[in-house]
């Protein structure tokens, strides 16, 4: 088994816990702004620190940053920060595991958004998994019962946050990537590491601003819900590193694609943490979209 596989795995361990906790933090009173700047406040420290110590240690020093690094970095830290919070804005209209599938069509659009990022390729067999796909995201869509006009019940704020948080998604993993590999020297965590250092911190930086100027208050509010925030960031840092060394090992159509396991744990985690059920109509949109990941795999 390639070492990245077991990475991205712990990745998408780690990162179901986090959006678990999220949904609690939303449930606290926490706007979707104050649960998503949760991730990096208590984050971003315990990264800086470790791309530090792990330089030290390995003696590889200050990195050379080129100047192609910084496109790359802006694009995914912005599109993570947007993408999260349209997860988290998600949990208030569907179950968790509903939830955590519509971010998941990021599989989906990582191979179209790596060929205009960074060239990559893909073939006919992807397109017929995007279609796919395609279906159960539109299964999912349809809002619980069924009721009213066709194009309400698929064109919806559940769709349109989920879509948006998988392209933003699919774009983020891409532009992480892009920024790891342009640092060229050093080894695969060496480069991992420095690149979510710099990301964290922009992304700490202009949460905080933009909580400051629009939401008056929320920064003291996430920092008095420390207990659960703090977990929040502890998570999202060793998700973070995961997935940052995988991306720099390998390209994100494949590691989103091994990431799709994050179905299985949610499905867990809605149903023994949550008490929630998945609807008949559900089910079929959750077969659709594994089987289109599937054939993504296969085609990749």
């Amino acid at each position: 088994m390639e070492f990245w596989i077991p990475i991205t795995i712990g990745a998408a361990t780690a990162q179901t816990i986090r959006f678990m906790l999220q949904k609690r933090l939303k449930g606290m009173a926490l706007s979707t702004a104050g649960a998503t700047f949760a991730r990096f406040i208590y984050s971003s420290p315990l990264v800086v620190i470790i791309a530090l110590l792990y330089a030290t240690i390995s003696d590889q020093g200050r990195p050379d940053v080129p100047v192609t690094f910084w496109p790359y970095m802006l694009a995914g830290g912005t599109s993570q920060i947007l993408a999260t919070m349209c997860v988290v804005a998600l949990f208030s209209h569907r179950n968790f595991a509903v939830g955590i599938t519509f971010k998941k069509t990021e599989v989906l659009l990582s191979a179209l958004f790596g060929f205009i990022i960074l060239g990559d390729t893909f073939t006919g067999l992807t397109i017929a998994a995007m279609l796919i796909g395609l279906v159960g995201v539109l299964l999912l869509s349809d809002p619980p019962g069924g009721v009213g006009p066709w194009h309400q019940r698929i064109f919806n704020r559940a769709t349109a946050l989920g879509l948006g948080a998988g392209i933003l998604f699919g774009i983020s993993g891409n532009g992480y990537r892009g920024a790891s590999l342009s640092l060229g020297d050093g080894d695969v965590f060496y480069r991992a590491i420095v690149t979510l250092a710099f990301v964290t911190v922009f992304q700490t930086v202009v949460m905080a601003l933009w909580l400051v100027w629009r939401e008056r208050g929320e920064v003291m509010r996430v920092l008095a819900a420390w207990r659960v925030a703090g977990l929040v960031g502890l998570t999202s840092m060793v998700g973070s590193i995961c997935w940052f060394t995988a991306f720099t090992m390998q390209n994100a159509a494949y590691v989103n694609a091994v990431g799709q396991i994050e179905l299985l744990f949610s499905l867990i985690i809605g149903a023994f943490v949550f008490g929630e059920k998945i609807g008949a109509r559900e089910w079929q949109g959750l077969i659709l979209l594994t089987i289109s990941i599937v054939v993504l795999v296969l085609a990749l």
